[in-house]
């Protein structure tokens, strides 16, 4: 899978993405990651701009559609891309169906919003989705793309060396994990749970689901309210 992402600030999605699981992957060749400074595609190429003030009475600066049409542009004559994404707070909130989903995708391009946004005529006539994780705003959109790429490619087979870890995920199921324990099996008193150190697989799996699903009913509820989410 390669993920092309566009940003204005190509440090704040670096760090995140060149790190534990994700890194492994990219050595592994699993997973290519492309950072692309939009500032380089500035027709100013003294001051790199790549904002402007908005039409009209809207207060705060605007990504203008040229440099953003320039990447876009020159990434498509390259190769075909499955998605080109855009990080918005109006979005569709992403979460682990969405990223099961994109893990089978070859190639995504994730456009970093910033300042007010960006020209809507980007949205209306490049970007094919468009998603937020949550009902609040961030600085830039650089954080959402490090955390939409994160989950996407650690659910890829291979990334992880334990593939039924991922799969045991929170979410993967509709249902929150059930708790973990580890050695000590007793401490200060507080003990595991004794199912757990019985090793009879089928009643320790009984165990763990029925957990879930209690933990989900007090803790999430919406998630049983709809089980196509």
């Amino acid at each position: 899978m390669r993920i092309d992402i566009i940003t204005v600030l190509p440090e704040l999605v670096e760090g995140p993405l060149n790190c534990s699981i994700i890194k492994r992957a990219q050595d592994k060749g699993i997973a290519e990651i492309h950072i692309h400074d939009l500032r380089d595609y500035s027709s100013d190429k003294r001051h790199r701009r790549v904002d402007d003030y908005a039409f009209g009475f809207s207060a705060g600066m605007v990504l203008q559609i040229e440099p953003i049409d320039r990447i876009i542009t020159k990434l498509k004559s390259e190769r075909h891309y499955d998605e080109i994404i855009y990080t918005s707070p109006d979005g569709e909130t992403f979460n682990q169906k969405m990223a099961n989903s994109m893990s089978l995708m070859e190639n995504i391009i994730i456009l970093c919003g910033h300042y007010k946004g960006i020209d809507h005529r980007i949205r209306e006539h490049f970007i094919t989705k468009e998603i937020s994780i949550g009902d609040y705003v961030l600085t830039g959109g650089e954080l959402a793309a490090a955390i939409i790429s994160d989950a996407v490619i650690r659910v890829i087979p291979g990334a992880i060396s334990d593939e039924q870890s991922a799969l045991s995920d929170s979410f993967q199921d509709n249902l929150l994990a059930p708790p973990v324990y580890t050695r000590p099996a007793v401490y200060h008193g507080w003990e595991v749970p004794e199912i757990l150190l019985s090793g009879h697989q089928r009643h320790i799996e009984e165990w763990e689901h029925q957990q879930a699903l209690e933990r989900t009913k007090r803790l999430r509820p919406d998630l049983l309210e709809d089980p196509v989410k």
